[in-house]
Formats: structure tokens, sequence, C-alpha cells
């Protein structure tokens, strides 16, 4: 029988008294009304069987704490998402981790460390046994126990034999997050919309991640094949544990079925039947969990790209100012080691890597005017058709092939010299966007070799990826070292032919079809259409273009490729306790991890840091930020391609560090001359947010687990525009007496905001109202006026452009941008602060580190810039909240705080209401480890 029952009171946060839409934009489709067909409700399982007691193996004495909203519970019954759908009732646990989430952002000024877990759980290893809700041994099994708490219903897995353990760790993923998983592994095969619907997001978001991974079910079973061979015993290991993990998740697809209480969404999209019972749930098996983790990789961990848009740029910056000037703009603009930037590693070592030649080899920069982006989608015929689904697919494209990856993720970690108890201290955690259910899932696996609690991505939760040990906890952000290339194969014969060492070598062309039928959940009519892929040794065509009158094409070479499922290993190595006993063996571990991570460690006596991924060593004088030709020289050195390996960099050439006095990461630079692919990393960065609290947390002493969670939450509802490039603005401005008086107001307004601590807040709880809203919207409607008039003039509409390719303007918390649009929270990591902030210093006389090669605003006259500055402002102070925030699916137009909110993007039936903006992570945990092994 399912476990959980419909709440029969509504939660605070509770979906509104409607029928909404569900499986929608960054998912799946729409529930239609007059679905309320009579359906029994489900009951709970009783607890039973001896509670689990408190765990000896815990040295975090009660100081681990950990959240992720919406709730740990991603399944519904039938019955259930129609009663969430009518009434807004919760499936239990569903959504209860929501409210605590959300209420940091007005509660935490207040926060002290008795507090914390009003706001986060408690992460303690165990169930008290006064706290048990349900035991059960899945399938019946003999070697394995899974227990959930009452609060908040997460899986305490534990198990005698190896086998068991991971049986149990598949079977409670299945039961949280089986349609998840569903979705996701046909997302990975780009198989989503004949699957769930031919919903535009659905197939732009199939089209996104089948561009950068087309892999057939060959190429899967060989990542397997090759990942478990190089890793000797553990790759074995890993096998078996993956393997164990697929009969749980099977075994719980046939009890759910032949039980009935399989997620309604199956129903509602048409693979089963609620009165017959046909239809099937197909069995996981484990090419699936590679066609996730490659999703999962191009999300999170694929730094690089974009190397096209950046000869398009150049090229622009040289046809202005000239070769030698141009190059100079460009450079200046591209910021590789801006000496003004946030680090991570701060102790002024460096770590050089993608950093610039002397003299460049190899280049095959595009002739002006010559770049055409590579069709992806071929054969459209109904719904495919639209300009909705045409849209959508250009969004994918341009999300792909950008080297602007949202990364997301914040760590602000302490070592014990500065803290009152003398132990180190941690908050920190990934934010991968909001969804219902969430993407990442809390579990505790206990068994022999694994001692762990924290989240795991859905899917490929055999082992913990982000989260505690036994004595220590561990947690990363999305870092965006360069792993990618792009490469000009020269045609031969004809667009499908290529020069490989000489010889005229075809293309591999890989093709998925797809086709969709309206469903109950989504009505989009039929459609259909044909991706295709052409792919070279060197990796996917992605342009084609001329270079030096020679027709080529561009693709795209990541050192990823073909190499997803390889870091399992290290995941394995951090939920082992024999493994981990100390910093230097974490960095160890997570050095076998190939995707561009910043990893972060903390135990009672140390802090660590590390980056990871496969960092290619380049051939000599090859530039990493442009296309270069695909001929022996350039290619890194000993490349297979049979294989895609190659050599990399060295582990001590990665940014690393242990026990430095603090770290922070908000996806900035990591190090002196470690050049990210990103552009934008220069004086003004979101880092700057924490680093500039974390000082003063270090420099008054006796920190504390809640005085850096408030530290974290504060920097959290920060407009970064507003705290650290505003201030500079006005002073511009106030250069002389303002006379206008919508001028005076709005600067008067502005000054007020800044001075309140530049927030993005509500008066308070609830209110849905922020404080300083004039201020605020003026702010949101004058940055983009004022850019554009600080830096058009001078750049020129091409250049000007070309470089708003590279780097968006703007991403305020009301923009649409990353992988879930709008209402994604993550705010701040690109945009074009740096370069105002440069620009209006040096035309202020101010010192600037790292100038950009001229000075833009009003030419370098303070009197002409502030002249620029002020009518832009009287502009932006004359447009209304309905301009500033036109409305959207959620909000209506002028509802400011509804345009900032969060929302928990629907993957499947269950909806949540919006909550107050906030720039955190997603799944975040607060540690402090009181003693060790």
């Amino acid at each position: 029988m399912p476990r959980r029952t419909p709440r029969t009171a509504l939660d605070r946060l509770r979906t509104p008294r409607r029928t909404p839409k569900f499986l929608k934009t960054a998912s799946i489709c729409v529930l239609i009304a007059g679905l309320l067909s009579p359906a029994a409700a489900a009951t709970a399982q009783a607890a039973t069987g001896a509670a689990e007691a408190a765990a000896s193996n815990d040295y975090c004495g009660g100081r681990c704490s950990d959240i992720l909203p919406p709730g740990e519970n991603g399944n519904a019954t039938l019955a259930q998402i129609l009663l969430n759908q009518a009434f807004g009732t919760q499936p239990a646990h569903a959504e209860d981790q929501l409210g605590p989430y959300a209420n940091l952002a007005t509660g935490y000024s207040t926060l002290t460390d008795a507090k914390i877990n009003n706001f986060f759980n408690d992460a303690s290893f165990g169930v008290p046994s006064d706290q048990v809700a349900s035991t059960e041994k899945p399938a019946g099994r003999g070697d394995v126990t899974i227990v959930r708490d009452k609060k908040t219903g997460v899986p305490h897995i534990t198990g005698t034999t190896r086998y068991g353990t991971e049986f149990g760790a598949g079977y409670a993923a299945a039961e949280d997050r089986l349609w998840l998983m569903d979705v996701f592994r046909h997302v990975g095969r780009g198989q989503l919309t004949s699957f769930a619907g031919g919903a535009a997001a659905n197939q732009g978001l199939e089209q996104e991640f089948w561009r950068n991974a087309p892999y057939t079910e060959a190429d899967l079973q060989a990542q397997i094949d090759n990942a478990v061979a190089a890793a000797g015993d553990r790759g074995k290991q890993a096998l078996a544990d993956v393997n164990a993990y697929l009969a749980g998740v099977n075994a719980y697809i046939d009890a759910s079925d032949s039980g009935r209480y399989f997620p309604g969404e199956y129903v509602l999209t048409g693979h089963k039947d609620s009165i017959t019972n046909a239809g099937t749930i197909e069995h996981f098996k484990v090419t699936d969990l590679v066609a996730l983790a490659s999703v999962i990789g191009a999300l999170f961990g694929s730094g690089g790209g974009g190397e096209v848009n950046n000869a398009i740029s150049l090229l622009a910056a040289q046809s202005k100012y000239g070769v030698e000037e141009g190059t100079k703009v460009w450079e200046s603009f591209r910021e590789r080691n801006d000496p003004e930037a946030v680090l991570t590693v701060h102790d002024g070592e460096s770590f050089p890597y993608a950093t610039r030649p002397s003299s460049p080899q190899g280049e095959a920069l595009p002739e002006t005017g010559s770049v055409t982006q590579e069709p992806l989608v071929y054969d459209r015929t109904g719904s495919a058709a639209t300009s909705s689904a045409t849209s959508a697919s250009k969004t994918a494209a341009t999300t792909a092939l950008t080297s602007a990856k949202r990364g997301m993720s914040n760590a602000l970690v302490v070592s014990g010299r500065y803290t009152a108890s003398g132990h180190p201290i941690a908050v920190f955690g990934p934010q991968t966007g909001y969804f219902a259910p969430q993407l990442l899932m809390l579990q505790e696996i206990q068994g022999p070799g694994i001692s762990a609690r924290g989240a795991s991505f859905a899917g490929l939760s055999m082992y913990v990826e982000l989260g505690r040990g036994q004595d220590y906890s561990w947690s990363a952000t999305t870092s965006g070292q360069d792993i990618i290339d792009t490469y000009a194969v020269e045609l031969c014969q004809d667009d499908y032919h290529y020069l490989y060492h000489g010889t005229c070598t075809a293309m591999d062309k890989v093709e998925q079809k797809n086709s969709w039928s309206p469903t109950t959940a989504d009505s989009t009519p039929a459609g259909s259409y044909t991706m295709r892929v052409w792919r070279t040794k060197y990796g996917p065509v992605e342009y084609r273009a001329t270079v030096g009158g020679k027709k080529v094409a561009y693709t795209t070479l990541r050192s990823s490729y073909l190499h997803e499922a390889d870091s399992i290993i290290g995941f394995q190595m951090l939920n082992d306790p024999d493994y981990v006993k100390g910093p230097k063996d974490f960095q160890s571990a997570v050095q076998h991890i190939n995707y561009t991570f910043n990893w972060f460690y903390a135990d009672s006596q140390h802090t660590a840091y590390y980056n990871s991924g496969d960092n290619p060593v380049r051939a000599s004088g090859v530039d990493a930020e442009f296309p270069v030709w695909a001929q022996a020289a350039y290619e890194w050195r000993n490349w297979d391609p049979a294989t895609n390996t190659a050599d990399y960099t060295l582990p001590s050439q990665h940014p690393n560090s242990v026990d430095q006095d603090y770290y922070i990461s908000w996806n900035n630079k990591q190090a002196r001359d470690y050049t990210a692919a990103p552009w934008g990393e220069g004086s003004v960065h979101r880092g700057n947010l924490l680093e500039d609290r974390v000082r003063k947390l270090i420099a008054a002493g006796g920190v504390t687990r809640s005085s850096l969670a408030k530290a974290m939450a504060d920097a959290a509802l920060a407009d970064l525009r507003a705290e650290d490039v505003l201030p500079k603005l006005l002073k511009v401005v106030n250069s002389s007496t303002v006379t206008d008086p919508t001028a005076a107001a709005a600067v008067s307004k502005l000054q007020a905001w800044v001075t309140a601590g530049a927030k993005r807040t509500e008066t308070s709880a609830g209110s849905k109202t922020y404080a300083d809203a004039d201020a605020i919207r003026i702010l949101d409607a004058w940055w983009p006026l004022l850019v554009k008039a600080e830096f058009q003039p001078g750049l020129g509409s091409d250049l000007y452009t070309a470089f708003g390719d590279n780097l968006p303007i703007d991403e305020s918390p009301s923009a649409a941008h990353g992988p879930t649009g709008s209402h994604a929270g993550s705010s701040f990591q690109y945009g074009w602060w740096s370069y105002v902030d440069k620009d209006i210093r040096a035309v202020l006389g101010e010192s600037v580190q790292g100038p950009l090669a001229q000075k833009y605003c009003g030419g370098g006259s303070l009197s002409a810039c502030r002249d620029t500055l002020i009518s832009t402002l009287k502009q932006a102070a004359g447009m209304t909240a309905s301009q500033v925030y036109p409305g959207d699916d959620q909000c209506s137009a002028g509802d400011q705080w509804c345009a900032d909110s969060i929302v928990q993007r629907t993957l499947g039936g269950i909806k949540h209401g919006r909550i107050s903006w906030q720039n955190r992570p997603t799944f975040q945990q607060v540690v402090e480890y009181t003693s060790h092994r």
C-alpha cells in the first residue's frame, strides 16, 4: 500500500483554490478542467518495527542542519493530484520544507543558533524513536530497512549488505521521485515530447540537452563499460551498486503498478488507464542513468563554449577600432584575469589555465557575416511548426551554445581560527532551480562502505552527492572553467564530409524522431519533428562558416563528452567513511569528478577546497577563447578521438587549498590566472556580496553558525547593482546639484534605499510589497537604459550588440533567465555591473586596476556622463510599474513582488504557492562538527 495520504487541512503555503495548469514551462504540460472523477484516497502505512536509535557514528553533535524545498515527497497518485488541483490539498511531505525555507527571508535578522532548525531540518544521523513515522522492508527484503521521520518524511536507509543498502536507495528514490526520474531519462535521450507531450517548453527542453549530448544506445553503454574498466575494483563495485539500485527502482515500479498507487501523471499523459490499469511503466536500465547524468552534467557541470560568439565580437571590435586597438578593447571587456575580481583562493597563489598566449596559433576566425547556426530540428509537422515551437527552439539553441552557463550555488566556509567554538563552520549548497518535485532529493544511507546523508539528483541517488559523512560535510558550486573547445573542420566533397588528418571523412548522422498527440495533461495538438546532429571526431557540428575562403563546420569538443558516467567513482569515495578521513582524502575523492565544480569541505578541525574537472592540456599557442583549426598540431595533447581522452592538467594545477582563513564562492573567479569561460568576472560580481560580509565576520571573530547563516541570508536579499554600483552612479549624478524635480525625487528615493541596505525585501512577512518599492522599480527600469546610453555611442551598435551576446546586460530577479526562465530565484550572476563600475570610476578620476580600454560614459567627460545618467534616470522614473513588470503566466502586470517571486516550476501534477524572492541555494547545509573520528 502507498505510504501517504492527502492532508485534510491546507498548508499555509497551499495552492490557490483554482484548477491551474500543471506540467508546464520548464517541464511538461497542462491539467485541464473536468478531471475530478471519484478516486479512493490512499491509506498511510503505519509505523512498524523497532525505532531507529540515535546513530553512534555521528560526530556533528546536533549542529548539522539542511533544507530542500518544497518537500521530500515528489510522487502523487491521480486522486492526490486532482485534490491538489481542485482544493489545494498537499500530499504528506510534499511542501513541508517550503515554509521554513521561505521564512528565512524575513526571520534571519533575529536568527540564533537555537533558532536555526526553525528554518532548517535537523540533519543528524538516524531518527529518534519518538519521531519514526514508518518503517518498511522494501520488497520484503531482510537486509535493508527504510525509516521515515515524522517531520519531513526523509528516507533513512539502513542495510546489512551492500546490495540491500543500494536496493533500498533505489526503492526509496522511486517512492519519492519516480515520475521525475522517468521525465529526465527521456530528456537525456531526446524523447521527452513523445513521452510527456508536445508543449513548446518540452520541445525546447529536449532540444537544449540533446544538441550537446546526442548519444546512441551504444554510446550510453560504452560509457558504462569504459568507466567500470578504468576504475578497477571501485568500478566493479559502482556497477554492482547501480544494478542493485535499479533492482530497487524496478521493484517499486512493479509494486506500485500492481497496487495501483503509481504516480498519477502516468494516467494523465496516457501511459496508464485509470479504470483498467492497462499500460506499462517501463523498467529502468543502466543506460537510463547515463542519460540522466548527461542532463545534470550539461546543466550544472560543463564549463566552456562560446568561442564562435567570442570570435564574432572580436571581429566587430577590430572592425570598429582596427586590429590592434580593437583587440585591446575586446580584451578589456573580456576580463580574463581581472586584478579586481573576487577570488575563492585569495592567498595570492596562482593557478594558470587557459591564459592568453603571447603568440596565438591555429586560430580559425570566421569571415564577417559568414556564420550560420547549424539547424537541429527538421521536418516539422503540426504543432511543431507553430511560432511558439520555433521560438522555444531558438531559446534552447542559445542556451546550449553560450558560455554563460547558469552556475548558481554558493558557499561560505570559515576556519575554526575565527569561530566562537574553535571548529570550522560552513553554510553551503547548490542552487539547482525550483521545481515541483525538486530535482534533488534528501536521504540518509547507512550500509557497508557507505555512511552519508544529504541530497542527490533523482535517479542518481545510489550515493549522496552533496551532504555529510560521519564527521565531515561537503558541497559544490559550478565553476565554469573551459573544458569545451571549438574546432573548424574543413569541408571536402560536400557539406557532410570533412578533412581529418588529410583524409576526407564522412560525418556521422544521428537522428531522433519524435511525435505526439494530445493527452489529458497536455492538450498540445499533434505534431512531430526530427532532431538531427552531424557528429565528427571533433564533436557535434554547431555552426558553419567560411574561414579564409574555405568552407568549414565549427564543432564543439567537451572533455566530459562520452564520459558523464566517470564521475560516479568520486561520489562513491565521498560516501565511504573508510576513504574520507580528512581534507586531503576529500580532495583526492573529488579529483575523480570530471564535472566543472568548486568543492568545499569542513570537519571539526579543517576546511578545504578543490576545483574539479578534466581540464585538457591544449597545444602550445592555442587560445581557448577562439575556434582553432581541426588539425593535429592544435589538438589536445595525446587526444584519442575513439575514446575522447587526452592529457589533463595535474590535480596540483587545479585551484585548491586547505585551511585558508575563509572561502566564499558564488560562481566567481577561482584563483589568480585561472580563466573561466563565462564573461563578467570583474570588479563587481555577486561573489562580492558574500566576500564583504564574511570578511567583516572574520575581522570581528567569534563566528557562529547563526552569524554565518545570517550573512548568507542578508546577501540573498541584496540587489548587487544597488549595493556595489549605484553609490558610484549617484556620486556622478550628485557631482552638481540636481535641479530637475523628477530626477531629484528619483535620486532621493535611490539614496534612501542604499542607506537602508539596498535589499529587495518585504515590508513585513507576507505583505507581498517591497520596502523601497519605488526605488527598486526605478533601478530595474534605469539599468538597461543607462547601460545602453553609457556604452552604445562609443562602441557602436554592432559591437555593443556583439558584447551583449557574450554577456547579458542585466539579470534582475524578475528577468527571464536560466534553465527555468523567470521566477527562478538565482539572480545577478551575469551582467554589465563590472563594466559600469570601472567606467564610472574612471570618469570620476578614481583608481581602476584593469580598466576598460577607453572611457565611455559621456565620452569620458564627467559633465556629459552626468547628463546621460540624469536623462536616462528621468526616463526610468517615468515608467510605470506595469511597464517595468509587464506580467506573465504567473503575475499581473505591475505586481513587483510577484514578478520577483520564486515559483516551484511544475514537473508533475502537484502545484505549490509562490514565495518571496531569495538568491540562495536550493539545497543548503549549515554545519559545525564538534569532534572527529
